[in-house]
């Protein structure tokens, strides 16, 4: 069971010791809460050291508020920008632990490709920020999505808030309430939402809830879950495209693209190849062709024959245009966008990949 796996690892790389790797069979009953017992706080700070940094109000007279709950209008999420107000930990020492971790993981998973060992997607929540936009108040809780890959590839990120959280237990305890039974979630307090101990709580509750759900299969190809992990990333990517801010759409386009391919149970063909629309708009626009076509062959070898697709015309005329531009051979794709536009099956000229963003609807 993942959980047991990922707990007793920990406690293996916490104290450098050679650990146990292999869950039992027994494993796979949740034996682990989502709310850490209290006799446990003692050691929290040793277990998370190096991989979890997080701001505190632990003075703050507005510390009896639920965090989520105080104020309507709370901003997006997945949007990384706190404001002014954001009470930032600093990300260095963060980071610095997740890449080791992440390396050490990765280490794990190749020594146990030839056992039971199931390979799953692991979480590490790095930092945890309280976040002040009045007359809300939040903790924004940043988790590193590792899993197998090269050791120096940089794990891909979310930042979501407990209400965020809350939201997808709901959605999947309606629908699944089998599967969701043995599933714990950390409750809500009404007071010291905002204590350093309440958050790092909090944050291993939350390693261990996406664990538990990542354990099984009915629950990790969930659409619900998908959309907690992507379309955030993907709104805000648009968004920043839509208005010209190339440069950061473009890690965001990356990112989401980087989730897709690891979570493996997208909810639609269209988001990736949206993802890969975005990639190749922002490629180009910063002056980078060769990226853009490359991401344009990959999308039409998602595509394949199929036809009508609204993004077939688009992506083959992105594709003959930058082949032309680095003098690589287009006759394949250009004669393919011929043979559409002689069969009535788009405009002549067709969208372009920028336009099919701008009016794409993500819901």
């Amino acid at each position: 069971m993942a959980s047991r796996l990922l707990h007793r690892l920990r406690h293996a790389l916490a104290s450098d010791g050679p650990g146990e790797a292999a869950a039992s069979p027994e494993a796979e009953q949740f034996p682990e809460s989502s709310e850490l017992e209290d006799d446990d706080a003692e050691g929290l700070s040793s277990r998370l050291s190096g991989t979890l940094s997080f701001t505190s109000a632990e003075d703050d007279p507005d510390d009896e508020d639920e965090d989520d709950e105080a104020g309507p209008d709370s901003p997006p999420s997945g949007d990384g920008t706190s404001g002014e107000d954001a009470e930032r930990s600093p990300p260095p020492d963060g980071q610095r632990g997740s890449q080791l971790l992440a390396r050490q993981l990765q280490d794990f998973w190749k020594k146990s490709r030839n056992t039971l060992v199931p390979q799953r997607l692991l979480f590490e929540v790095t930092s945890a920020n309280v976040v002040k936009d009045p007359p809300s108040k939040y903790v924004l809780y940043t988790l590193a999505v590792i899993g197998p890959g090269p050791p120096d590839r940089q794990p891909a990120q979310i930042s979501r808030r407990y209400s965020d959280f809350e939201r997808l237990h709901r959605n999947l305890q309606r629908q699944f309430r089998g599967p969701m039974a043995a599933i714990s979630f950390p409750r809500k307090r009404l007071r010291r939402n905002f204590t350093a101990e309440t958050i790092a709580r909090r944050s291993r509750a939350f390693e261990q809830f996406l664990g538990h759900l990542q354990a099984v299969p009915e629950l990790r190809q969930a659409p619900d879950l998908h959309d907690f992990f992507v379309l955030p990333e993907l709104r805000r990517a648009q968004s920043l495209t839509c208005t010209g801010l190339y440069r950061e759409a473009l890690a965001l386009w990356a990112n989401a693209w980087q989730l897709q391919t690891q979570l493996g149970t997208p909810s639609g063909p269209d988001r990736p190849l949206l993802t890969l629309a975005g990639l190749a708009v922002c490629h180009q626009e910063l002056e980078d062709p060769g990226e853009a076509r490359a991401c344009s062959e990959k999308a039409l070898q998602l595509l394949g024959d199929k036809r009508p697709h609204p993004f077939l015309a688009p992506f083959l005329e992105a594709h003959v245009r930058l082949s032309w531009r680095l003098g690589l051979d287009k006759r394949q794709t250009e004669a393919q966008l011929q043979s559409l536009q002689e069969a009535g099956l788009t405009p002549v000229p067709p969208p372009s990949l920028k336009e099919l963003l701008i009016k794409e609807v993500l819901d």
